[in-house]
């Protein structure tokens, strides 16, 4: 048997994996800073405020997280 390098290998030698794993972690570290902003911002507002947008204090959470 033998093997084929495709372009498509290329991108999986070992900077290429770093850099997809620096990549990967850059958007989970910005997905949380979304996620505590939007914690933040909900918090902030009111019981009837969250009511007007059809959410209860106790969903936030879960909101945030997506």
């Amino acid at each position: 048997m033998f093997y084929i390098a495709t372009k498509a290998d290329a991108g999986y030698d070992l900077f290429g994996r770093i850099s997809h794993g620096v990549e990967d972690l850059m958007l989970a570290i910005a997905k949380r800073r979304d996620a505590i902003r939007t914690y933040r911002e909900l918090s902030a507002l009111s019981d009837r405020e969250l009511e007007d947008i059809g959410l209860r204090r106790e969903e936030i959470a879960a909101v945030a997280k997506g």
